[in-house]
């Protein structure tokens, strides 16, 4: 919101105008950044509408161009955003490591215990017919 303020100097008889610009609380800096990121944005998409016209194996350098002209600006903001999300990432990986490791492993004992019953019935089996093959053979 901008207000004039207008000043009447009565010794000289000279009006004197002066212009304040006041910002309000959001500040008038947020909405001029805003308006540049659009303005970037807007250019940005003339450029690659431009170039898909006439060469798509343009657009690749393009964006990566934009990527490196807007990085300096937008990334130390973008990191600092990222970071409790980057750190949430990394404990829900972890923890989900560790109930997997703990899940395979059971997984691995239940598979030991099913083969050492499988190899149990076999010596059962081959102990319960050994006497009949040996009563056979005399």
């Amino acid at each position: 919101m901008s207000k004039y303020k207008v000043e009447v100097n009565s010794g000289n008889g000279h009006a004197e105008h002066e212009h304040e610009h006041v910002a309000d609380e959001g500040g008038s800096a947020a909405s001029t950044d805003g308006n540049e990121f659009t303005s970037k944005a807007a250019t940005i998409g003339v450029v690659v509408v431009g170039a898909a016209l006439l060469e798509t194996a343009l657009i690749p350098g393009i964006i990566l161009g934009a990527a490196a002209a807007l990085a300096p600006k937008y990334l130390p903001k973008l990191g600092d955003r990222l970071q409790p999300l980057f750190q949430t990432t990394v404990r829900g990986v972890y923890k989900l490591g560790r109930k997997a490791r703990a899940a395979v492993g059971e997984v691995q004992e239940n598979m030991s215990d099913i083969v050492a019953e499988v190899q149990a019935e076999e010596v059962a089996k081959a102990s319960e017919s050994a006497p009949l093959a040996e009563g056979v053979k005399a």
